[in-house]
């Protein structure tokens, strides 16, 4: 505080002991501002400013969280994320409710049908090109197989042909080459009669004979009083026939043991058939039984199919060794006349080392043309056809086609001699 000097009421100077007097310095030299005068007594002061409104009471603050630098991260990638997941929701709701209101309704599905369209092999060729209508490559070789098919006969043979089936080994083609044959001569105008004594019945099925348990069979031949003429049927297929087979036949081993002359029950059964056909085929079961041996007494020639894996060599001898028994006790005038390669894949050297190794032991037996993996061949059993009629113009029908040709100049030229 500053003393008042009596009768002049300016206030005198007053200088502290403890605190000297400080010089104001001119301003922007870089001293210190003088420090502000106090207000002299008896000079009303202005009137004080209303004192500020207190703030209401706040709540006490909860304890603040230790935010680090990760923790914040963190907390900015979810909120980012979740918005941006609102904003996807929101646009697909919007298109959904858009397309909702202009998209057309959905098509109707389209039934793909499973079969493979047919070629009816009697057209004209003016129908036959209508069917092949499609000019490519492809197309044009089509037509031209099936028109070399269905125009070049095949020679018919001067006296019945019997072809037993046969190979002590299963799945190397045996049924699917029998059926197929048959089929491919039959569609050269030849009579043809195939003979199922596999009781499996897959030459039945594949032809579209009926052969449930219970009906009339080559079993009810082998072992009962009926005769062949009465268990042949007709197949779709014109000119080729059926004597199907049944589960019964399983037993007929075991039933035939007793009886006298059993190994010639099915060479009697044919030579009691009144009707002659071109061509016999009889589908044997992947086994060396007294099936096998009925076939082989009953036959002329064997047809052995050989799977192109070397699996399939290993029975070939022991199937040779019983052809020789039953050439030399049963049936003088058997033989070993073809052996065809089924199942051969071009595009591995596996098949084509089997290939070679058969045909350089074997020579002219085997036949040139070779039956290829077809998918074509596996499906058409299951519509009740062979691949002949099922898909003319698949690499297999062709094969066996050709296979055919060659098992029929094979007869012609061995007759001419």
């Amino acid at each position: 505080m500053t003393a008042v000097t009596p009768g002049l009421g300016w206030p005198a100077p007053r200088h502290e002991p403890d605190e000297p007097d400080i010089p104001a310095a001119p301003s922007g030299l870089g001293w210190p501002e003088p420090h502000p005068a106090e207000p002299a007594l008896g000079v009303p002061d202005a009137p004080a400013p209303p004192p500020a409104p207190e703030p209401p009471a706040q709540p006490p603050d909860e304890p603040e969280e230790t935010v680090t630098p990760t923790t914040v991260a963190h907390v900015g990638a979810d909120s980012g994320r979740a918005y941006r997941q609102s904003l996807v929701r929101d646009a697909m709701a919007n298109v959904s409710a858009v397309s909702r209101e202009t998209a057309p309704p959905p098509p109707a599905p389209v039934e793909v049908p499973r079969e493979t369209p047919k070629v009816n092999l009697s057209l004209p060729d003016d129908d036959l090109a209508a069917f092949f209508a499609e000019d490519t490559p492809i197309a044009r070789a089509a037509a031209s197989a099936v028109r070399a098919s269905r125009t070049q006969p095949f020679p018919k043979p001067t006296h019945p042909r019997l072809l037993t089936v046969a190979n002590q080994k299963g799945g190397v083609g045996k049924t699917t080459s029998a059926v197929n044959l048959a089929a491919a001569l039959a569609l050269r105008g030849l009579e043809v009669l195939v003979i199922d004594l596999d009781p499996q019945g897959n030459a039945s099925t594949a032809l579209g004979i009926e052969h449930t348990e219970g009906s009339r069979s080559i079993y009810d031949v082998l072992v009962g009083d009926r005769t062949l003429e009465s268990v042949v049927h007709q197949t779709p297929l014109p000119g080729l026939y059926c004597a199907p087979a049944t589960v019964d036949l399983a037993g007929a081993e075991i039933e035939l043991v007793s009886v006298v002359a059993r190994e010639l029950r099915l060479k009697r059964a044919i030579a009691a058939y009144d009707r002659e056909f071109d061509y016999v085929f009889v589908d044997c079961p992947p086994s060396l039984g007294l099936l096998t041996v009925n076939a082989l007494v009953a036959a002329q020639e064997i047809v052995i199919p050989i799977q192109c894996e070397f699996y399939a060599l290993e029975g070939l001898g022991q199937l040779l060794r019983n052809v020789d028994l039953v050439r030399s006790h049963l049936n003088e005038d058997l033989w070993v006349s073809t052996i065809l390669l089924t199942m051969y894949d071009s595009r591995t050297r596996l098949a084509d080392q089997v290939a070679t190794e058969v045909r350089s032991h074997f020579g002219d037996l085997v036949l040139d043309a070779a039956i290829p993996r077809s998918v074509r061949i596996s499906e058409a059993p299951g519509y009740g056809q062979t691949v002949l009629t099922y898909d003319p113009t698949s690499r297999g029908a062709q094969a066996y086609l050709e296979a055919a040709r060659e098992i029929a100049d094979r007869g012609a030229r061995m007759e001419n001699r």
